[in-house]
């Protein structure tokens, strides 16, 4: 194996690697975007069981 063909060999490796890091970083701002969501929801959900909880449960319904 020539000098040529091992440097070729390195090149193509680190361009697959850069290719596999692209894809893996759109997938983490995926998740981190998924979190981000979850994390508001549990926080609308703390603050409206931290309302019930101080008036007593007394919420009335809306009539249908």
């Amino acid at each position: 194996m020539g000098v040529t063909e091992k440097l070729w060999d390195a090149l193509t490796t680190v361009i697959k690697m850069s290719d596999n890091m692209m894809s893996l970083n759109g997938s983490v701002k995926a998740q981190q975007a998924k979190v981000e969501g979850l994390t508001e929801r549990v926080i609308r959900l703390e603050a409206t069981l931290e309302l019930l909880l101080r008036t007593g449960g007394s919420a009335r319904k809306l009539p249908r």
